[in-house]
């Protein structure tokens, strides 16, 4: 409980304080600018953010990797593509898709269907593509790319896994933030995991929209204009931003509009790495799966997912 109470605490400081903080930011156009770029970002995006962690509870609550793991088909391929499915109807957030895929990997589930329900879950699911439409209006083919690419990515992730993973390279014993532990009501497991969730992407949130305001603050437009011109190195330059920004994926599409100088197809290959590999998840992942297997698994998810979302876009988006 103790990020409940720092988030407590962080906002009774900005109500007493509010006066002094209105006044600093009024004496500069540049914060205020900065400031009309961070609450337009976080206002739009706190919304499907708050759906998000309760749909998130509600699947964590409900729906136990037991189940799960009886849906899966016996056969390998098949099970690969269930497990990429079920990340449209079994929406998480990232951090709770980690322990349940190694759950199921301990109840006998193929590697691979872990690892592609590990990376749709977040990903594919429709509060995501909701946000997505949502932050970019007039633009259907942003949510069909998205949906094509994060797709495209758990599966071929999944396949290469079965082709190429070797068990040797996991921890014997599972470790992590887990929602579902047997013997909690359902109740405790849904407000447990909504609150872990939601102080989590909140907190992710303000981070990625403060980034965003910085870079309209700071970045001068010439640089933007000069990343424009280049396709193939804003690409790799947005990609290796989502690693580093590690937004939850209810809010990041609307960090993504908010470059709204750079072209369609790198902002879309930013909102196809994001969920699949950041910072965040590969602590968790190393935590979880052993460092042998983060090592080798997160470079590899971020070549597919870069390569599956320039792919998506160029289909529905164009070079543009």
């Amino acid at each position: 409980m103790s990020s409940t109470y720092v988030l407590a605490g962080l906002l009774a400081l900005g109500l007493v304080f509010a006066g002094p903080i209105a006044g600093w930011f009024g004496s500069s156009a540049e914060l205020q600018t900065g400031a009309t770029v961070f609450t337009g970002i976080f206002v739009q995006a706190v919304p499907f953010l708050v759906l998000g962690v309760v749909v998130s509870g509600g699947i964590a609550a409900f729906v136990s990797p037991d189940l799960l793991r009886k849906l899966l088909p016996r056969n390998e391929s098949a099970a690969i593509g269930v497990a990429g499915l079920a990340g449209i109807a079994l929406p998480g957030c990232e951090c709770g898709a980690v322990p349940v895929s190694r759950r199921l990997m301990d109840q006998g589930a193929p590697g691979a269907a872990a690892f592609a329900f590990l990376l749709s879950a977040p990903a594919v699911n429709p509060v995501v593509l909701i946000a997505t439409a949502v932050a970019f209006p007039g633009e259907p083919g942003m949510v069909a790319a998205r949906f094509t690419g994060s797709l495209a990515t758990a599966l071929v992730m999944g396949f290469l896994w079965a082709r190429f993973g070797r068990p040797e390279w996991f921890t014997t014993q599972p470790r992590g933030h887990e929602h579902w532990v047997p013997g909690r009501s359902r109740w405790q497991v849904f407000t447990e995991a909504a609150r872990h969730d939601f102080l989590q992407a909140a907190a992710f949130l303000v981070v990625g929209a403060a980034a965003a305001a910085a870079l309209h603050v700071l970045v001068p437009a010439d640089w933007y204009r000069s990343l424009a011109g280049q396709m193939l190195v804003s690409i790799l330059v947005l990609a290796l931003l989502a690693v580093v920004l590690a937004l939850c994926s209810e809010a990041d599409a609307f960090v993504a509009a908010s470059m709204s100088s750079l072209p369609l197809l790198p902002r879309l290959v930013f909102l196809v790495v994001g969920p699949a590999v950041d910072v965040k998840l590969f602590a968790m992942q190393a935590g979880t799966f052993g460092r042998r297997f983060a090592l080798r698994f997160a470079p590899a998810t971020f070549a597919v997912a870069t390569g599956c979302g320039t792919l998506a876009g160029l289909i529905f988006l164009g070079a543009r």
